[in-house]
């Protein structure tokens, strides 16, 4: 047979040989030493070649052979433990045997290490080996603690020993690296148990906890841990994770109340749980013996059961003939859902769950209870604190499992603490009086009571909460929870001190909204995590809770710092920090760039709406989870589910919220059965009331709100509680979401330098906003152009010869459609889009600006616009500018602002409302804005600005000491002018928004205001050409003449009249052209034009100077606005001025009659001169 065909193992027979070898040369028992074991002559070389063949070929190749070669040789029990139990004391001296010793340990460690694998990174040949080597290791653990000599762990110690009595400054990295080979070795052995998949040889017991508690006191180990423990941070610093890590598996799972039992009250203890069994097991064959078959019904039996559908189920048994209500539990009970099986999401290691109970004997509970009270009294604070330094430093020797450990052990030995001292204290108060009776300090433990513990705890749970690393989220759990317990001790405590402590750490506590937040979300967090995660989520909820309503009400003004998204503008902080000069550039640069941080705020804490975010669904759902396992839960646990469901129901009357079918038949059935609570249980009455208590007010709700029937099914949201409560819908306004701020871009820059900058800002993030931008000009330039080809071929069709009396149709709008949802989302939200888009000519359809309102491109661009703009994006996306300015250069981001943006005042408002037309940058709306006033002398105001600047040279020039002037008289003047502008601002009248006061007249005054006026000027124009008929006057047209006008004197204006123009455009006016004779037209006025009614708004009569010289009539014909030219109706008037020369002050004091009379503004009127001669009286 060829060596290819023998079946190769699961080793490969080269490595199998080398290492078999090995373990020959090694050593083994003599017959000549009766039977005890004798080194061979190159012992420690082979010891030194084995350790090499597993860091070599195991560890660098990530392969477990030689770990399983050696495991078939037995190297660990017939040889390494072997040659540790030979060594004896007084052979500590000898260097040859201590170096084997070393090396024996140097074995050990590696071949009881854990094998941590997961599925990821297991291979074909770890899936091979691991299975072999788990139970190997137990092999490992059994021999070490069961050999003979009982002296392997104690030999273990003696190790490292010479290294431990150096101190730390003397210790090199040798000295380092035995100690912590020594303590992962108990670490190894502490850590080692029966794999949970395998069949494991022999008793369990022998590798039990207690067995491992009860090796490590009669060996020493225990007694080693405290030494080094005790020592931490000034004997030893590195060693605090490896010693964490075997307090971990010690101490994981182990009640602490029957840990500080006496033997009598643990009998007690036993003796009780015996009868709670015994009692559930009797209930168990009562229920049994109601139905149990007996020899006269041991024939089978089948019915039938008709339901509701019409539909027939059969049951067998004849337990179903009892009662209706046993057939359909019989029922329930045959239906079964196939679930579908999961994958474990738990993919952590075993070893590492510390919910698991683990019961220990009597004399492994007396050594514990003595090591941990030891513990506690010296060790605590050192190991602790050291150990939260190195976690907050992340020293390399910390790993991700030592968070999980350190917390949870700070709640193992503060739940300790609690058991000790309430044991302590009954026993002291039994033996003396109360008065008597002093308490301890809780200083033993307090380096855990500080803030840093409080941060890291804090920071701990959050971080794992939002990974959803739920083990390690219940070792938080547990922690914040005996925090908390601790804590309330504390303030009970006589001492005053304590007290102050308790309240300076419930202060702490209490104060971060973080916190409540936190714990809110732990209860509705659960899923399926478990019912360890379950019951200490509950546990601190109802802790937690108790606690801030106790305190609470002790500070009424209890206030809580809440952390919130606040909006900062640059420009407050710029004027927080004094920067007044800055501020013009500042705000216009920065005041756009907002902000969003989280910012911390105080405020006043409100106990019931805390409370009201427990009452949710999810919180309930939480405890009805945990109510299911009532039949396993203890007395506090069902006293925990109690209050909560209580507070639901009757303190914050949200009983609607426990009517759930499921949630009503899980109480009925924990009070009726089948399987309901021990009726003899101590909550079985406070269950019973609360249960009875709430179907009763079921009942009632039932008769009011009949709807209830149909919600019993669903669980219940706001809007349905608030419904079946009240009997009607909550009212709910729901709030216009708010679009982004505009942009623009700063300075004085060309649409194409626009552009650049819009299309570089969107350029790295947003490009593909850019291409659909391109692509929607590409499309609607495309469909221009095709409407313009149209448009001039129908015209080319149309005969040019006839006028068309149709106007040329625009180009209809295009409608922006986006391409996507978040397209269409991104066209509210995103300012820098909308600022492309605007820029590339899109319009917004309507005035308000809501996520549905529809972009278009308005029918004003032409094709070739759009092309244009397409090639210009099109242009600076293949080339971006992302840098703008020489000698400061800014990025595009900074090349954006904020658009100012003014609110306008609806019409609706009053002129004089408070708050009405407020800027949005914060200034006062004034109501003419600067673009309209009217004009002024040009000249006059230059020649002002001109004297002032002089004025002001001549000042600096006198020599004035400016800088003498102090801030305060500076920021006051600066005050003042801005006042001074802000005044000049409310006075200024403007063109702009001047409009028609006619408009809004009534229209039957209107009507009697015309009437008036016809009859005025009809009268007027009859007495003009009686005179003319009469010849008392002779009727010249003179040359234009400059006149002054009532309305023009009032605004300091000259204008120039022309009489020819005047008579063309109105016919009423007499000239020298009109068919009638000289001597006809020279009628006489007479003086009734006096006795004519007049108006406010009439124009003023005719009258004839007395005086002799030449006169001149003046006609100004004025007319009305647009309502009164409707009409073609005119009012005329003709006055008579004297035109004698008057001297300079009559002509003033004329002037100002006159602006006293005439209001500014009144519109120019147009005049007519006829020069009057006395001697045509002839």
């Amino acid at each position: 047979m060829d060596l290819e065909d023998i079946p190769q193992g699961p080793v490969d027979p080269e490595v199998r040989a080398y290492v078999s070898s090995l373990v020959s040369a090694l050593g083994g028992t003599g017959a000549d030493k009766h039977g005890r074991y004798v080194l061979g002559d190159d012992a420690l070389a082979c010891l030194k070649d084995l350790r090499k063949w597993l860091k070599l070929h195991d560890e660098k190749a990530n392969r477990l052979d030689v770990a399983r070669c050696l495991a078939e040789g037995n190297l660990v029990s017939g040889d390494l433990l072997e040659i540790l139990a030979i060594w004896r004391e007084e052979a500590t001296e000898d260097r040859i045997k201590s170096k084997i010793a070393l090396a024996c340990l140097e074995l050990l460690v590696p071949l009881t290490w854990p094998i941590e694998k997961n599925d990821l990174q297991m291979t074909v040949n770890h899936h091979r080996h691991v299975p072999y080597l788990q139970l190997a290791q137990v092999s490992y653990k059994r021999a070490i603690l069961e050999h003979g000599s009982q002296n392997i762990l104690r030999n273990a110690v003696r190790i490292g020993l010479p290294s431990m009595a150096l101190q730390m400054g003397q210790r090199v990295t040798r000295d380092e690296g035995i100690i912590k080979l020594l303590l992962y070795f108990f670490r190894n052995v502490a850590m080692i148990s029966p794999p949970t998949n395998l069949p494991v040889e022999g008793n369990g017991d022998k590798i039990s906890r207690s067995a491992t508690i009860e090796a490590f006191h009669q060996q020493d180990v225990l007694a080693l841990l405290l030494t080094i423990s005790s020592n931490m941070g000034e004997d030893f610093n590195t060693q605090d994770t490896v010693i964490m890590e075997i307090l971990f598996h010690l101490l994981k799972g182990i009640d602490m109340e029957k840990l500080f039992m006496d033997k009598a009250q643990l009998d007690a203890t036993n003796t009780d749980e015996l009868r709670s069994l015994l009692a559930t097991e009797a209930g168990m064959h009562r229920n049994y013996a109601k139905n149990a078959p007996t020899r006269h019904n041991r024939f089978g039996t089948m019915i039938w059961v008709k339901r509701d559908d019409a539909r027939v189920s059969t049951v067998s048994g004849q337990d179903v003939l009892s009662s209706t209500q046993r057939t359909f539990s019989k029922m329930d009970e045959s239906k079964k859902w196939n679930r579908p099986k999961q994958r474990s999401k738990d993919t952590e290691p075993g070893y590492d769950r510390f919910d698991l109970p683990v019961s220990l004997d009597d004399s492994a509970t007396r050594h514990l209870r003595a090591f941990v009270e030891e513990f506690l009294d010296s060790s605590f604070n050192p190991l602790f604190t050291n150990i939260r330094k190195a976690i907050e430093r992340e020293s390399d020797r910390v790993l991700e499992i030592h968070a999980q450990q350190f917390f949870y052990l700070i709640s193992w030995f503060l739940e300790a603490e609690r058991v000790r001292r309430k044991k302590k204290t009954n026993t002291d108060m039994r033996k003396r009086s109360l008065d008597a009776f002093e308490a301890e300090s809780f200083a033993l433990i307090a380096s855990v009571l500080n803030q840093e513990t409080f941060v890291a705890l804090n920071r701990f749970m959050q971080d794992r909460l939002d990974l959803k690393l739920w083990r390690e989220v219940n070792a938080g759990t547990r922690c914040f929870t005996q925090i908390l317990l601790i804590v309330q001790e504390i303030a009970e405590s006589p001492l005053e001190e304590d007290q102050e402590i308790a309240e300076n750490i419930q202060n702490r506590i209490f104060y971060e909204e973080t916190t409540h937040d936190r714990i809110i979300a732990l209860v509705r967090g659960y899923k399926d995590q478990g019912f360890g995660y379950l019951d200490s989520c509950t546990e601190l909820s109802h802790v937690f809770f108790r606690m801030l309503e106790r305190y609470s009400k002790e500070n009424v003004d209890l206030q809580v710092r809440s952390r919130r998204r606040a909006r900062v503008r640059r420009k407050a902080a710029a004027a927080e920090t004094g920067n007044s000069n800055d501020i013009d550039d500042e705000v216009s640069e920065m005041e756009d760039v907002v902000e969003a941080e989280r910012v911390s705020k105080e405020r006043k804490f409100d106990f019931g709406r805390f409370s009201s975010k427990f009452m949710t669904q999810a919180c309930i759902n939480t405890f009805v989870s945990f109510t299911r396992y009532y039949n396993d839960l203890n007395t506090e646990q069902l006293k925990r589910a109690h209050r909560f469901f209580h507070r639901v129901a009757f303190k914050q009357e949200l009983s609607v919220m426990l009517f759930r079918l499921d949630i009503i038949a899980l109480f009925n059935r924990m009070i009726k059965g089948p399987e309901g609570l021990d009726t003899a249980g101590k909550m079985y009455k406070e269950w019973d009331e609360l249960v009875r208590q709430l179907i009763k007010k079921m009942i009632k709700k039932l008769q009011q709100r009949p709807e209830l029937a149909v919600e019993m099914l669903f669980s219940k949201v706001n809007s349905t509680v608030f419904y079946l409560e009240n009997g009607y819908e909550k009212q709910t306004t729901s709030s216009r979401p708010r679009p982004p701020a505009m942009l623009e871009v700063r300075g004085a820059m060309t649409r194409d330098e626009q552009i650049g900058v819009a299309v570089a800002v969107l350029f790295d993030e947003k490009i593909d906003a850019v291409n659909w931008v391109a692509k929607v000009l590409s499309s609607a330039a495309s469909e221009r152009q095709s409407w313009e080809a149209e448009t001039a071929a129908r015209q080319l069709r149309t005969d040019p010869s006839q006028e068309s009396s149709e106007e040329p149709q625009n180009s209809p709008a295009i409608i922006v459609s986006p391409d996507n949802e978040e397209r269409r989302i991104a066209m509210f939200k995103d300012n820098k889009l909308r600022l492309l888009m605007t820029l590339a000519g899109f319009e917004r359809l309507g005035i308000d600006d809501e996520p549905s309102t529809t972009w278009l491109i308005p029918s004003a661009l032409s094709a070739r616009d759009l092309s244009e703009t397409q090639e210009i994006i099109e242009r600076h996306r293949n080339n971006p500018t992302m840098e703008y300015g020489d000698e400061d250069p800014k990025t595009a981001e900074e090349m954006l602002r904020r658009a100012p943006t003014v609110r306008k005042r609806a019409e609706y408002d009053d002129d004089d409302s408070e708050d009405g037309g407020i800027l949005s940058n914060d200034e006062e709306d004034f109501l003419f804005r600067a673009g309209g006033p009217t004009e002024t002398n040009k000249k006059s105001a230059a020649l002002a600005r001109l004297k002032k600047k002089r004025r002001n040279r001549r000042t600096v020039a006198s020599g004035d000491d400016v800088g003498d002037i102090s801030d305060d008289t500076r920021e006051a003047k600066r005050k003042a002018r801005l006042e001074a502008d802000q005044e000049k601002k409310r006075k200024m009248k403007s063109k702009l928004l001047v409009r028609d006061s006619d408009d809004e007249s009534d229209e039957d005054l209107d009507r009697e205001f015309f009437a008036r006026e016809e009859a005025i000027r009809r009268g007027q124009a009859e007495r003009v050409r009686e005179a003319l008929q009469a010849g008392r006057i002779n009727a010249v047209v003179g040359t234009q003449k400059r006149i002054s006008d009532t309305s023009e004197r009032g605004n300091g204006k000259r204008a120039r009249l022309d009489m020819t123009t005047s008579n063309a455009e109105d016919p009423d006016v007499v000239d020298e052209q009109s068919p009638l004779a000289p001597r006809e037209r020279s009628a006489s006025l007479s003086s009734d034009v006096d006795e004519s009614p007049s108006t406010p708004f009439s124009s003023p009569p005719i009258t004839l100077s007395q005086e002799k010289g030449p006169k001149v009539m003046v006609m100004n014909d004025a007319r009305i606005d647009s309502s009164l030219e409707g009409i073609g109706t005119k009012a005329s008037s003709l006055t008579l001025i004297d035109q004698e020369t008057d001297t300079e002050s009559e002509a003033g004091d004329e002037d100002e009659n006159d602006m006293k009379v005439v209001p500014a503004g009144r519109r120019r009127a147009r005049v007519t001169a006829l020069l009057l001669d006395d001697s045509d009286e002839d």
